[in-house]
């Protein structure tokens, strides 16, 4: 299968609502009720990578950074019928490449996906902590 890895698609907020819902993030994202706070996530984002199945858009890594110290990837979404085709790991790989070699990736994880990230090399960190809005 041929992935094409982008960080200049000129991607759209339906089209980017439309992966999350075809991947597990949906649930966790405001793509049905705000969507003015997810173009906003999108707009704002420094690395955005995108992955492409000929026209069709399978994942995306959004990242928040300043490309020398920390990234908080905020987002990391695979379509479900291609997961397990190493689309997630080639994201993460294409956004570590756009930043400082010492720059360190961080993460909140959604629970289904601890063991994931553990297998690609991310290690858990105990004294992670959320401060919500509103």
């Amino acid at each position: 299968m041929d992935i094409t890895y982008r960080d200049d698609a000129g991607l759209t907020v339906e089209a980017a609502i439309d992966l999350y819902k075809r991947s597990t993030l949906g649930e966790r994202r405001p793509i049905d009720h705000r969507p003015d706070v997810f173009e906003g996530m999108l707009n704002n984002a420094n690395v955005t990578i995108t992955a492409w199945h000929e026209e069709r858009l399978v994942g995306i890594a959004r990242s928040l950074t300043d490309f020398t110290y920390v990234a908080y990837l905020a987002d990391l979404a695979v379509d479900a019928e291609y997961q397990r085709k190493g689309i997630g790991t080639r994201l993460v790989q294409e956004t570590k490449r756009r930043l400082g070699r010492e720059c360190m990736i961080v993460l909140l994880s959604a629970p289904k996906a601890n063991d994931y990230y553990a297998k690609i090399g991310f290690e858990p960190n105990p004294r992670g902590w959320v401060l919500k809005g509103g």
